[in-house]
């Protein structure tokens, strides 16, 4: 599928916004973005929506869109649903997991493991997420985990960013060991406690 340009607009601003690069409450004028993509306001519009519908933006009557405030209370609730949700597509995908899937698993892992920098490493860490839950062939529930992964991702730049080093993450490579032997309790048991280090 090819992406449009109101695709690599949303992907770029989101991207931009997770990272802290651009700032809560600062504005978004479609304008300066159609300028800058060389684009007319159409696509732009339709990626402001996108990042309005995943929590990223706020649009006010008069005011025109701006970035969203973080709410540092909402990442226990952010964490609590990550927890059940992925839980819930890993066991759901468990059965359908594939030869594939694993080596996708295991090259997401390392390319995390390899990270030298905290915003290659949230985007890995995303896709290693993705590929082992994907096998759960449910979009709705895919799509509402990953807009936890952008609050998730949100909060960890905000929080973490200084203290954030290159590194081994031991749980990732247990998971994958647990899909390979076919251990579906104990791949979500090791999900579950991933997860929940975050706090």
């Amino acid at each position: 599928m090819t992406a449009t340009i109101a695709d690599t607009i949303y992907q770029a601003l989101s991207e931009q916004i997770v990272t802290g690069a651009l700032k809560a409450g600062e504005k978004l004028r479609q304008d300066h973005i159609a300028r800058e993509f060389d684009t007319s306001h159409v696509p732009v519009r339709e990626a402001l929506l996108r990042l309005e519908a995943h929590g990223l933006a706020i649009s006010e009557p008069r005011r025109g869109t701006r970035v969203s405030a973080l709410n540092p209370s909402e990442i226990r609730e952010v964490i609590e649903m990550r927890v059940a949700l992925e839980i819930l597509a890993l066991t759901h995908g468990f059965a359908r997991i594939t030869k594939a899937d694993l080596d996708a698993a295991e090259a997401a892992r390392l390319a995390c493991d390899e990270a030298e920098d905290m915003a290659t490493w949230e985007r890995c860490n995303r896709a290693f997420h993705r590929i082992i839950l994907t096998p759960c062939q449910m979009p709705r529930l895919l799509a509402s985990i990953d807009d936890l992964h952008i609050a998730s991702a949100r909060h960890l730049f905000a929080n973490w960013r200084h203290q954030w080093r290159p590194r081994i993450d031991q749980d990732h490579a247990a998971i994958v060991q647990a899909m390979q032997r076919q251990d579906a309790p104990a791949a979500c048991e090791i999900l579950r406690r991933h997860l929940r280090r975050v706090r």
